[in-house]
């Protein structure tokens, strides 16, 4: 689907500029209709204004990727829609070779294929009319493989994980976005087990969200002697995203198997434990009420500082719309990173204790006094990373306020 025609939208559109690129989308303002219609997803064919910082960071991922494995690289985008972020990885990523676009959707492709013309990058980009899978087991082959698969759908990415490792060459990234929240926070417990693991809603559920799709990554990926290594993770807004770089062989396998673990909750005191062994009847060691448990799920690290520097680096030399939202995200990644998994939002443990809530920065200074690493986290603007115990968090709450 490389040939050029006079494409006129059946549906309200509008041109719009993003990064270095003019894209004609939806004009969602006609779609609109009530306060509890999601527009997007009323459009013929879906565009997002408000996933223009996960563009841009991507973008920023990609080159700093780009830079770090020094070759050309291809790239496919399965669930193109529209187009706009392909086509904007193909006009600011340098020495892309081919970035291979498709949809099922026959509007789509016509809308994309417009977008690819309209910004005369024929020479960088094949559209294919098709489902995502069948152009990700069609490029499975050693010698189509691509450098970078980027998995951006509506709801899940599961469907498409197996087939995008399959298509994936050694020391590959597949980054993927995920926007099915509430299965993954507990909400909706059937379906999250079904995709991914048992989930548990606590008031950390977008960190054990991220780690129940970088689990459901890791465990996929091993069926295939594959191992990853998560570089970036971020939960924003309405969704979580995760990039990851792949390794061949059965020893990345297993060493990706062995981080796999369960969070223990007591919903009693808030204290949370990480295992790694099975379990029956688990009670909590700081009050003795029964625990509950999510998982299995990822429990190494889920940013990779190295990498969240070089991103750094690499965004003082742009001029993106969201690069100040952008460093302030990837400093908070940095200080966090280094923290046990979970965290403490305020309000709620304050709540649970009957007192009045401190400010963070005042609990975060008591915590470093005591001796304790802390630091505020980009999941929750009252959430708090800390390796103090939660009965010492009880402890420090209750000086604070009384």
């Amino acid at each position: 689907m490389t040939e050029k025609t006079n494409y006129t939208p059946d549906f309200p559109s509008q041109i719009i500029q993003e990064g270095q690129v003019q894209i004609l989308v939806p004009n969602l303002k006609a779609y609109n209709v009530t306060p509890s219609n999601y527009a997007p997803s009323k459009a013929p064919v879906f565009y997002n204004p408000k996933m223009e910082f996960n563009r841009d960071l991507s973008v920023l991922t990609l080159q700093t990727y780009q830079h770090k494995i020094n070759q050309n690289i291809t790239i496919c985008e399965p669930l193109t829609s529209q187009g706009i972020r392909g086509i904007r990885y193909a006009a600011e990523i340098n020495n892309i070779t081919n970035i291979l676009l498709s949809d099922i959707s026959t509007k789509a492709c016509q809308l994309a294929q417009h977008n690819i013309n309209l910004n005369q990058l024929e020479n960088k980009i094949t559209l294919k009319h098709s489902d995502a899978n069948h152009t990700l087991i069609n490029n499975a082959s050693p010698k189509k493989r691509f450098n970078i698969i980027d998995i951006d759908p509506f709801g899940t990415p599961t469907p498409y994980i197996d087939a995008a490792f399959r298509a994936l060459k050694n020391k590959g990234l597949i980054a993927t976005t995920a926007t099915d929240l509430a299965p993954l926070c507990g909400v909706h417990t059937k379906a999250c087990l079904r995709k991914y693991a048992k989930p548990l809603r606590t008031e950390y559920c977008h960190e054990t969200a991220i780690r129940l799709l970088c689990g459901s990554l890791a465990t996929t990926a091993a069926k295939q002697d594959i191992g990853i290594q998560i570089l970036l993770s971020h939960s924003t807004d309405h969704y979580i995203r995760v990039y990851a770089q792949i390794n061949y062989g059965a020893k990345k396998a297993d060493d990706n198997i062995k981080a796999m673990g369960y969070i223990m909750h007591c919903f009693n005191c808030m204290h949370r434990e990480i295992t790694h062994q099975p379990f029956s009847d688990p009670t909590c060691q700081e009050c003795g009420a029964k625990m509950d448990y999510t998982g299995p799920l990822w429990t190494n690290p889920i940013n990779d500082p190295e990498f969240i520097q070089q991103i750094l680096t690499q965004t003082q030399k742009t001029t993106l719309k969201s690069n100040t939202k952008i460093t302030k995200l990837l400093t908070t990644l940095n200080t966090e990173t280094p923290m046990p998994p979970t965290y403490y939002v305020i309000d709620k443990l304050s709540s649970k204790l009957k007192l009045p809530a401190p400010s963070n920065q005042t609990v975060i200074e008591t915590l470093k006094k005591t001796g304790y690493q802390a630091t505020p986290t980009h999941f929750n603007p009252r959430g708090i990373k800390t390796n103090a115990p939660t009965i010492t968090m009880h402890k420090i709450l209750k000086e604070l306020t009384t």
